[in-house]
């Protein structure tokens, strides 16, 4: 995956709470809104943290395209300017990933009629609050619907590669961050609140969360034409490596290799986010495509 060097980063839609302290605890959705779970699902991951080695994620991670320096001091995205700045600040990726993502939705939205309202991205470590409550890092990256953010620890990528299998990469991880802004894209089209069934092979959210994984690969087909402010692009390139990272991330968070993991055996009942064969399939459509006509989940039969 190659950045633009060249390009102008905004760093005000990403806001870098780590090192604040946050909030503590476990999600409460109770009468606040329920978060929707990206790549892992709320508190599957938990379980696989647990489970596997008994602690919760760090800071780190990456493929073998990551950079290998890895700058958390905290606040440190706010001077992010240029796609240069990724060879001092490799964190800087996480805002032009926010940049192209956001600006491709900001586009397309009113080219199909409808306005698109930002989603601040919160970077955060430990815990954080939220509009649905507070969450700790162990939840893995969600977006919360009342508060219009997109939360994510990027120690989650480390738990993606090490506990789940992925093999990682910046693509792998610009696949989870457009995941997530794809729940954005549902809850300003009303989507999220048609899911009522939470659990099972043909649920609501299994529905919701494919759609999600489809939209991320609708902004990875226009990835490397989305613009800055001076017509730049924030992405210059993607190789066939990256595509097949974004896909294998998608299958790493599927349903049936995450109960395979944890408990040895798969359980369709309690299916939330669909299976590795699925979350590929749907991420492949929106990328083939680039169409969001494409994703309509919610009439697909099979998923």
């Amino acid at each position: 995956m190659k950045f633009n060097p060249d390009a102008d980063l905004d760093s005000s839609g990403v806001e870098d709470t780590r090192g604040s302290g946050g909030g503590g605890g476990g999600l409460l959705p109770g009468g606040m809104g329920i978060p929707v779970g990206g790549g892992i699902g709320g508190i599957i991951l938990l379980v696989v943290i647990l489970l596997l080695n008994g602690g919760l994620p760090g800071v780190g991670g990456g493929g073998n395209d990551q950079p290998v320096t890895q700058n958390t001091a905290p606040g440190n995205l706010s001077s992010c300017k240029k796609g240069a700045d990724l060879s001092s600040n490799p964190d800087c990726r996480f805002v032009l990933y926010q940049n192209s993502i956001e600006n491709f939705w900001a586009a397309e939205l009113p080219r199909r009629g409808k306005k698109y309202s930002k989603a601040p991205l919160r970077v955060f470590d430990g815990s954080v609050s939220t509009g649905c409550g507070p969450a700790t890092s162990a939840v893995g990256p969600f977006y919360c619907p009342p508060d219009h953010r997109v939360y994510l620890d990027i120690g989650f990528f480390q738990t993606l590669e090490k506990e789940l299998g992925a093999k990682g990469g910046n693509f792998a991880e610009a696949y989870v961050v457009a995941h997530e802004y794809g729940h954005h894209i549902q809850n300003l089209y009303g989507i999220l609140d048609r899911i009522k069934t939470r659990e099972g092979p043909t649920s609501d959210s299994v529905r919701s969360e494919l759609q999600a994984d489809c939209l991320a690969g609708i902004w990875a087909n226009h990835a490397t034409t989305v613009p800055d402010k001076s017509g730049r692009p924030f992405i210059s390139g993607l190789t066939e490596d990256d595509i097949s990272r974004g896909l294998d991330a998608a299958a790493s968070v599927g349903d049936d290799r995450i109960q395979e993991k944890t408990q040895g055996r798969v359980s369709p009942e309690n299916f939330s986010h669909g299976t590795a064969e699925q979350r590929m399939k749907w991420f492949k459509t929106g990328l083939d495509s680039g169409d969001m006509t494409k994703c309509d989940t919610w009439s697909a039969n099979p998923l």
